[in-house]
């Protein structure tokens, strides 16, 4: 699955589109299976880059979501309290929380998604 040109990636498998919802990338779906539950923070809350902000929860493990910036949270896919599995159909088209950015800047300190290829490429050899 291609990664979208226009998200930012951190290394621990989230994206960030230019409007500012977060998911996870398709390798890090991939690696958990079937994705069966998701904890995300409320509307107003504050999230910190790189400090966790939720969970999902798969078949095979829980693994913590980590925002790739700071912020508000502004929304919260609802669909996912009852659909959580709409990550593992689109990974790059199901958001999990969109966010207002404290520092517009911290996108810069991402990858970009020929880096992010790279660095799985690196992760699974």
């Amino acid at each position: 699955m291609p990664y979208p040109s226009s998200y930012r990636y951190t290394r621990e498998h989230e994206w960030i589109s230019p409007d500012g919802a977060i998911g996870i990338t398709d390798y890090a779906q991939n690696s958990l299976g079937d994705i069966v539950y998701v904890e995300a923070p409320k509307v107003g809350d504050a999230v910190t880059a790189g400090a966790a902000f939720g969970s999902v929860e798969s078949v095979k493990a829980v693994s913590d979501l980590f925002s790739p910036v700071s912020g508000k949270v502004t929304a919260v896919n609802e669909e996912l309290k009852t659909a959580p599995d709409k990550i593992n159909q689109d990974p790059h088209g199901t958001w999990i929380i969109k966010v207002e950015l404290a520092n517009p800047a911290e996108v810069n300190s991402l990858l970009d998604a020929a880096a992010y290829q790279a660095f799985i490429a690196e992760e699974t050899s």
